[in-house]
């Protein structure tokens, strides 16, 4: 028998409909078979009798049947009906529902093995559509051992998929080992065959535990080898060109240029990226900061760094209204900074002159995009800012020696080969979406990681609130007060306009019309993922400008948005966002000196006791919400494994930092040993 041969009617004795079933669920031969895991396993190893089992528990009770009926009941059904007596000589009474196929099955004083729920039914114990298989079985596949469960389809089932494995168990012998020889030394994990066997066939609870930590392993390594080959591939060009000194005077004197001193999260976060700047291979990094951490200063000190050695910058971020408002930031902290050299010229040693910055969007002027590009290729613009149309084959740069990425979870394979097409230049990624530094490893397994814990000045705390709809009220008259006093508001709603589907749920058209009527004397503006970038753009100019009292709009302003003057966010619908969304939008306020507020709405009276939300009243740091969030959505979500096959004992195990460190560790062992990477499951 070959794994790779495609499963036919002859090897599994099975019917048209179920083949396309397992080709369905991704089993196409005896290899994919072997490798769908259950997802629990069951221990019927304990065999009881009639008089010591639990009435209403699961048991297995080994004895013979007897008087074996097909009955006809009631609206055309049918039942099967028999007697079964233990091996001690007691009795019960056994039934089948709308199962007429068991009559076939079972002869007259057949042995067998019954696994169900004994109950009493009148004076008579009665076992209600039990499992049931040869006692003479050798072994016994749905009991008298830990029988293993696996993921529930419509059409194959749990007890289908354990026969078909008795049938090609004889093929593990041929499974070929995926994991080095000294990795499994080192870890002390069974093989492969090992694996598989004790998890189609365990015959102790310790194997199937040993083999889930195997399995959870070799997921991890995996993931951790192909994030380390991204990362070496990455890293595999050398430049002399790329050697970025790092100018620690200049550094000084620009956190002295600041109002606030930056925090040493910020100051380690730029001193690890600039070291890494001055190898001649391309950094590979990820910064990761809570909102409000300041990853834009980090982002702009390390660019001064790079035009003060005669380099050239890119910032790419997600949409027009944040490249133009990181534009505006990025160019306001550099004027500071080089004005304060000039006045203070005296002092310091240091000249700096005003990088030139450009943005580039799709909305840009053709002459005006032309003149950039020209501007780029001869190395006369020091610094461009816009959307992914920067790496697009017209824009060529003279010497880009940083790009940075803002809120790009997932920077792709080809857009990373653009950039090497453009020089290989060193890449910073930033988020403001926490995870747990151990997880980061595998989300971000290609990058090394930064991280900002703390948050600059001296920002207080947003007061967060879950609101019911009874309190709506009495809410709305606090932010009427609050836009009196010459305040700001943000209302999120999560749909744009009305659905039939969900009618209860707010949107954002019907709210900003219920608004108006509820807050007459205010000006009230909607904005949405639907409007085109010059609307959305036109939108928050006026809204910064203080042209609008109220913002209306969907989760778009969720990224990067910067209104010092809103310091009041409402979130309708609030139960249907993530707890690490809430806190995104939530750091839409409070960047200001004002105190500011997060109100959030839940559709239902009921839901606003939810533990989950609850979590966003006590919590403000990003990074413990970030990993209730894990707990609570699983991290198959983060980690793409929310497919068939993969247990639950293994999402769950995701989470453990010890297993994933192991498994990065074993990775550089093998990568940087220039093996060949292992293959997968």
């Amino acid at each position: 028998m070959h794994l790779r041969d495609t499963l036919s009617l002859e090897l599994l004795r099975t019917t048209p409909l179920h083949k396309e079933a397992l080709e369905g669920m991704g089993i196409r031969n005896v290899l994919d078979l072997l490798l769908y895991f259950p997802r629990a396993h069951e221990d019927l190893t304990q065999m009881q009798t009639i008089a010591s089992a639990k009435i209403d528990d699961k048991v297995t009770i080994r004895g013979t049947i007897t008087a074996v009926k097909l009955v006809r009941i009631r609206g055309g059904k049918q039942m099967v009906t028999a007697q079964f007596a233990d091996t001690q000589g007691s009795t019960a009474d056994v039934v089948w529902f709308n199962q007429p196929h068991v009559k076939r099955m079972l002869t007259e004083n057949m042995e067998v093995v019954l696994t169900g729920k004994l109950s009493i039914k009148g004076r008579k114990l009665v076992f209600q559509s039990p499992q049931f298989e040869q006692d003479q079985r050798k072994p016994l596949v749905h009991s008298g051992r830990l029988v293993p469960i696996y993921p529930q389809h419509e059409i194959i089932s749990t007890k289908w998929l354990r026969e078909k494995m008795l049938l090609v168990r004889d093929a593990i012998e041929e499974i070929e080992e995926t994991l080095p020889e000294e990795i499994l030394h080192d870890e002390h994990l069974p093989s492969r065959k090992e694996m598989i066997r004790a998890l189609h066939f365990p015959t102790e609870a310790e194997e199937t535990t040993r083999a889930y930590d195997r399995l959870l392993f070799e997921q991890m390594f995996a993931l951790q080898c192909e994030a380390l080959e991204r990362k070496k591939d990455w890293q595999g060009i050398h430049q002399e060109r790329l050697r970025t000194p790092m100018d620690v005077e200049l550094i000084k004197e620009f956190f002295a240029s600041l109002r606030f001193t930056p925090t040493n999260s910020q100051k380690i976060a730029i001193y690890e990226i600039l070291k890494d700047m001055e190898k001649e291979t391309p950094m590979s990094r990820l910064l990761e900061g809570d909102v409000g951490s300041g990853k834009t200063l980090v982002a702009v000190a390390v660019m001064a760094n790079v035009v003060r050695s005669g380099g050239q910058c890119a910032l790419m971020v997600p949409t027009e209204v944040l490249a133009r408002q990181h534009a505006e930031g990025v160019m306001r902290l550099l004027t500071n900074f080089h004005s304060f050299l000039q006045v203070n010229s005296g002092e310091t040693p240091h000249t700096f002159p005003l990088p030139s910055v450009a943005l580039l969007t799709g909305s840009t002027p053709r002459a005006e995009a032309e003149s950039i590009k020209r501007s780029l290729a001869t190395g006369t613009m020091d610094i461009v800012i816009g959307t992914h149309a920067l790496i697009e084959e017209s824009v060529r740069f003279k010497d880009l020696r940083l790009v940075i990425v803002d809120e790009q979870h997932r920077f792709g394979v080809v857009q990373r080969a653009r950039l090497k097409e453009k020089g290989s230049p060193h890449f910073l990624s930033m988020t403001a979406t926490p995870i747990p530094r151990t997880l980061a490893l595998t989300a971000y397994g290609d990058h090394d990681l930064s991280v900002l814990l703390e948050k600059p000045g001296k920002r207080s705390a947003i007061e967060t609130r879950v609101i019911s709809p009874k309190d709506r009220p009495t809410v709305e008259r606090f932010i009427d007060h609050e836009i009196q006093e010459g305040r700001q508001v943000f209302v999120i709603c999560p749909l744009i306009s009305e659905s039939e589907e969900l009618d209860e749920v707010k949107n954002v058209q019907m709210e900003a019309k219920r608004l108006r009527t509820s807050f007459p004397e205010r000006n009230i503006a909607m904005m949405h993922g639907k409007l085109s970038p010059q609307e959305k753009q036109d939108i928050m100019r006026a809204f910064r400008e203080k042209r609008f009292d109220l913002l209306v709009s969907t989760s778009v302003i969720e990224v990067g948005i910067d209104v010092p003057n809103a310091t009041i966010i409402v979130i309708e619908g609030a139960e249907r966002f993530g707890l690490s969304q809430l806190h995104q939008l939530r750091g839409r306020v409070g960047r200001g000196d004002t105190k500011s507020y997060c109100f959030l709405f839940t559709t239902k009276q009921d839901q606003a006791s939810s533990p989950r939300l609850k979590a966003m009243e006590e919590h403000d740091s990003g990074f413990m919400l970030a990993e209730m969030d894990l707990r609570l959505r699983g991290p198959g979500e983060i980690f793409g494994t929310r497919q068939s096959g993969i247990p639950d004992a293994i999402l769950a195990a995701m989470m453990n930092p010890e297993l994933i460190i192991r498994a990065r560790h074993a990775a550089e062992k093998v990568v940087y040993k220039e093996s060949s990477i292992p293959k997968k499951l």
